[in-house]
Parts: structure tokens; C-alpha cells; sequence
């Protein structure tokens, strides 16, 4: 039989980790970073320090073959949502993210997967029709519209948006210039209760078992997968971020959606 992947987490405590852990715990060896500490994993395997201290990163990533950083402020587990204050974003979304693809690059981590965000695009939903498809009114919607895929003009409205493009390049200049894959996660509405509550989740959430199988397909993916971006989305009836490009390219088949 041969070895279970050998995968570092980071953010596991947060609301994505926590919806995240049953199935890569099952399939992996799971080891975790984090600044509170991890309970239910071997002593051995959580590593309790700062994603913005480089030099303590280090032994955590150690014969580490994958590594996915959910670590984050300004998201779903932040007190202050997309609003978080830049010196923590600062810390932990653009220092930390660097630090993570640099020490992996030392250790030898064969991929990164980094947690991006539907901020990169929220300025879409200004706009119609996307602004009627997030609405919690009871609004007449078009017959069509244009979707959103990974690859069109980035449009955030929130420094947190920002950070996470941020990331995505970073992510991309990693991929081009080491023998390192990096696989950007574009993360929807992920809450803490699995379900879509009304208003902009009914277009963009992302039930637990769709974002499991797209998670582990991104770390399972072939080394062919050097750099890409991929929604992970539901298949909801008002979606406007197109994941047709996971499906494609990994076989993503999402079983949840909201009709």
C-alpha cells in the first residue's frame, strides 16, 4: 500500500478547516500550524507558532509532500468579516502567504494550495444582472447571463479582495520560477452551518462535501497542474462563478447545489 500523502494545514481551527477536516484526516497524514494549537492530532503533528514568523515555520513543513494554507484574516472566522484591519491582513494574508511558498520552496513541498477568495471579483455584484442574482428581494431575474470565470478582469471592493489577488500572483511566480505546483482555491460562501442562508449565498455557496472533493482533488491532482485557479462553488441556480473550469480540468463533479 503505498504512504498516505503527508499534507500541512494551516487555519484548520477556522470555519473552512473545520469543514474540511473529517475528509483530510480520513485520507492523509494531517499535520497543522497554528498559533492556538490543534486539538485531536498527535502531539508530533501540530506545530504551534505565527505564519508571519518565517524562521519558525520550518520544522513544520519538514518531509511534507503537500501543503494547503487556509490561514487568513479577513474571512469567514474573522471577527470583522472583509473589514479586518490591514495590519493583520498585512501579517497574515500577504507576509504569511509568502512565507509558506518560500519555506515550502526550501523543504521541497511538491504543491501549495492556496485559500483565495470570491472577494477577488465582489464588484461584479454592483453591477446587473449579478446584483439581482446576490439580491434577497424577490427580483425578476434574466434568462441568461454572462458567467465569471477564473480568469476575467478581478474586480474587488475590499482590501481583503485585494490581499487575495495578491496571493494568486505570488502563487503564480512560485509556480514559474520553482519546481513547485500552486493551485488557487477561490473559496465561495462557506459558513459555518451547511446550508445556503438567502440573499448572495443562494448564488455562490459551497455545500462541505462539494468544497472536500474539490479540495482533495486539488491535492491529488497531476503534476501537469503546475498553476491554476479554480471556484469552488456549488452548482446553485443563480451562480455566476463559473466552475466549469475545476470540472474540466479535474474532474470536479459537485453533488450540492441551490435550485
Amino acid at each position: 500500500m503505498p504512504d498516505r500523502i503527508k499534507l500541512l494545514v494551516t487555519g484548520l481551527n477556522g470555519v473552512v478547516g473545520r469543514a474540511l477536516r473529517p475528509v483530510l484526516e480520513e485520507r492523509y497524514e494531517l499535520s497543522a500550524l497554528s498559533r492556538s494549537g490543534v486539538d485531536g492530532l498527535p502531539e508530533g503533528r501540530v506545530f504551534r507558532t505565527d505564519i508571519a514568523d518565517i524562521d519558525s515555520l520550518r520544522p513544520a513543513f519538514r518531509g511534507v509532500d503537500v501543503m494547503l494554507n487556509l490561514a487568513a484574516d479577513g474571512g469567514q472566522s474573522s471577527a470583522e468579516g472583509m473589514n479586518a484591519g490591514w495590519d493583520s491582513m498585512l501579517h497574515n494574508n500577504i507576509i504569511g502567504t509568502y512565507n509558506v511558498l518560500e519555506v515550502a520552496k526550501e523543504a521541497g513541498v511538491s504543491r501549495v494550495i492556496l485559500a483565495s477568495s470570491g472577494a477577488a471579483v465582489n464588484g461584479y455584484e454592483l453591477e446587473e444582472p449579478y446584483r439581482s442574482l446576490v439580491s434577497g428581494d424577490d427580483v425578476d431575474l434574466p434568462a441568461s447571463w454572462e458567467m465569471i470565470d477564473e480568469f476575467a478582469e478581478p474586480k474587488p471592493i475590499t482590501l481583503y479582495g485585494v490581499t487575495k489577488l495578491f496571493g494568486e500572483d505570488l502563487g503564480r511566480y512560485y509556480a514559474l520560477t520553482t519546481p513547485m505546483s500552486v493551485i488557487n482555491l477561490r473559496i465561495s460562501n462557506c459558513t459555518p452551518v451547511d446550508e445556503a442562508t438567502p440573499g448572495r449565498a443562494q448564488a455562490n455557496w459551497s455545500s462541505y462535501r462539494d468544497i472536500q472533493q474539490l479540495t482533495v482533488k486539488c491535492i491529488e491532482a497531476p503534476p501537469e497542474v503546475k498553476f491554476d485557479i479554480f471556484w469552488a462553488t456549488s452548482d446553485n441556480a443563480k451562480l455566476y462563478r463559473d466552475n466549469r473550469h475545476a470540472k474540466e480540468v479535474l474532474g470536479y463533479a459537485p453533488q450540492d447545489g441551490v435550485r
